[in-house]
């Protein structure tokens, strides 16, 4: 029998997809403008950032239709993978995470230059740790909703809070389709209660004081076009609609943190990988450093 290549082995590009910057002025192309870093301070998030190329879209649009599939001989990899986490077939969300360790285009998108570099801006220009990856699809005329949240409230396990979220669209995002939504400026509120992701969309209203419900009635859509992307703090509430419209809203999502952070559970981080002891450096094969300033 084949043996299954798990590519969290490889810590560096392994296809052709990308081309890595040499030097410092090879790297100045990627750099985000000051008004955008300020932005994301600012609001909570930075949107519009292209990170792939139409035909990189179509590399990984090929892979994800692969790795769909529960039969996929390396689906052993993936860390969770959910065909419907709604459980309600009108209402469908596939949710995964993992496949970084399946194909090579989800691999090296973690090392693509554009997002690296904009990571790397965005944690204070801090070293840049991989955390975890994900897949959300919502398939034509009955996509489910993934309900507003904070990210960081499912990733306590790890601390200090210094994460960080890419959303990048593998088809043209907006609001037909149940594409991402921001309530601005709600980084700035503290951490609150977790919902179910695939539950009722408005279950983190039961959490909010009177003053953030007033706020929570003026959400921003982030409508993207294929390719490009949304980074925003762990603290951001958000969340997206069904998707009733005749066209699929598919999307990956990079989650890092900056270098240091630190286990804080003696508890499984992921399903499957080696648990890190409580008050240990978050490092290893699957948290690969995926920049630093040199």
């Amino acid at each position: 029998m084949q043996k299954i290549k798990d590519l969290a082995e490889k810590h560096h590009l392994i296809s052709n997809i990308f081309d890595w910057p040499n030097s410092k002025e090879e790297w100045q192309q990627y750099r985000l403008t000051d008004e955008q870093v300020n932005h994301f301070h600012e609001e909570g998030y930075v949107s519009g950032i292209k990170l792939l190329s139409n035909e990189q879209v179509e590399k990984l649009r090929k892979e994800l239709r692969e790795i769909l599939d529960p039969e996929h001989p390396a689906h052993e990899l993936f860390y969770e993978f959910h065909s419907n986490e709604s459980e309600d077939p009108n209402s469908v969300l596939f949710h995964s995470l993992g496949h970084w360790r399946i194909t090579e285009g989800f691999h090296d998108v973690l090392w693509n230059p554009a997002f690296v570099m904009a990571a790397h801006q965005l944690l204070e220009n801090k070293p840049v740790r991989f955390w975890h990856d994900q897949l959300f699809c919502k398939p034509a005329e009955h996509g489910g909703v993934v309900a507003w949240h904070q990210d960081y409230s499912y990733w306590t396990r790890t601390i200090a809070m210094q994460h960080l979220t890419c959303w990048t669209g593998l088809d043209d995002a907006n609001t037909e389709n149940g594409c991402l939504h921001y309530i601005p400026k709600s980084h700035k509120w503290g951490l609150l209660d977790a919902p179910p992701l695939a539950g009722d969309m408005n279950g983190l209203i039961n959490y909010l004081n009177e003053e953030q419900k007033e706020q929570f009635k003026n959400p921003v859509a982030i409508a993207l076009k294929k390719g490009y992307a949304t980074f925003h703090h762990p603290l951001m509430v958000h969340g997206s609609y069904e998707n009733k419209s005749n066209r699929s809203r598919r999307a990956f999502v990079l989650n890092v943190f900056a270098d240091g952070t630190v286990s804080n559970t003696n508890d499984e981080l992921l399903a499957g990988v080696p648990p890190v002891p409580k008050g240990d450096k978050m490092q290893g094969k699957f948290f690969p450093l995926l920049f630093e300033p040199n």
